[in-house]
């Protein structure tokens, strides 16, 4: 594959996105801030934490919260997770006024709060299921749906192709594989060739359907391995960002041909304390000072000798403490 087509723009539906470096929907951690940072750091596409189409329909203040748009996100897509479609219309209407970009389906969580319902990865023992949702979504909206998915329930039960299939029945416009089963959960390793394997079921039976891959990217160059060794259109970091915003930005670079701009520790202190008033203005001082004592570890992982700044951030409540702690770190 010619490394300078690597990075290029994706037709989802009637949507074009400007590159196909994407910020997977992680729960707990993929709200206005951190989407807010990852767009500026070049993420093309931002995903919302999982939002509960029950929770939708019954239109509860948390789940409601979810949906709102970060300022500088003018593309966005909203992920839904449900066991039935008991109540998929209601929270469809409930969406119609956030204006999603994509609609993405949750096919692929392995929580078991959220599989005993029936949803999450518990889809894939279904997939006349995702038909249906798939279905009810484009015949009462406009908007692409994108589904998420794993390779299969466990060993025994890899059916992420015809799960696929199954999506695309309903009328999904994109695929993002997980390649790894639900009993397999987060452990290494994430098999890679099976996303090859779904692009060329994709190819051969005559789909123009982005295929997207998730699973053991956490380095910047782990983006252009995937795309040259699988073939699929674009990626989603998930876990890599987290507490490294800068993936994106390093990541697109490294599509382009070009050498990524090294990270460095004064780089990350700002980051974190730009992560902070984010959230100090979406969650207030005292709970946006929770929050962020594990994104501030995660920044801080590999950097030696800040084992005492990860300690005084624990402890920190204020904004104050956090600089007091990061000073520590390097002087500000």
């Amino acid at each position: 594959m010619n490394e300078q087509k690597l990075y290029h723009p994706v037709q989802i539906g009637s949507v074009t996105i400007k590159g196909n470096v994407f910020l997977a929907p992680l729960a707990g951690y993929t709200d206005i801030p951190f989407r807010t940072l990852c767009i500026d750091a070049g993420a093309d596409l931002t995903f919302t934490e999982m939002v509960s189409a029950e929770g939708l329909a019954r239109e509860g203040e948390k789940t409601l919260a979810l949906l709102e748009r970060a300022p500088n996100e003018e593309q966005y897509a909203v992920q839904l997770f449900m066991g039935n479609t008991d109540s998929l219309k209601a929270a469809l209407t409930q969406l119609e006024s956030y204006h999603p970009t994509i609609i993405d389906i949750n096919c692929g969580c392995p929580v078991p709060k959220v599989t005993k319902t029936g949803a999450g990865s518990s889809m894939m023992k279904n997939p006349s299921l995702i038909t249906e949702v798939v279905k009810i979504i484009t015949s009462e909206s406009n908007i692409p749906v994108s589904v998420k998915f794993r390779t299969g329930w466990d060993a025994q039960s890899e059916n992420y192709l015809e799960f696929a299939q199954a999506a695309l029945d309903g009328g999904a416009s994109m695929l993002t594989l997980h390649a790894r089963t639900r009993t397999q959960g987060y452990a290494p390793f994430a098999d890679w060739a099976k996303l090859r394997s779904l692009k060329e079921y994709i190819q051969d039976h005559g789909y123009a359907v982005p295929v997207f891959g998730s699973g053991d990217l956490f380095k910047a160059e782990d983006a252009k391995l995937m795309l040259e060794q699988t073939g699929i259109d674009g990626v989603m970091f998930a876990r890599g960002a987290i507490g490294n915003p800068f993936i994106f930005t390093q990541a697109k670079a490294i599509l382009q041909g070009k050498e990524p701009q090294p990270i460095s520790v004064e780089m990350r202190r700002d980051m974190i304390i730009r992560h902070l008033d984010l959230m100090i203005t979406s969650f207030g001082e005292k709970t946006a000072c929770t929050l962020m004592r594990k994104h501030t570890c995660s920044y801080l992982k590999g950097i030696p000798n800040t084992s005492s700044v990860k300690h005084a951030i624990v402890q920190a409540s204020k904004r104050d403490q956090y600089l007091d702690a990061l000073r520590v770190l390097v002087d500000l």
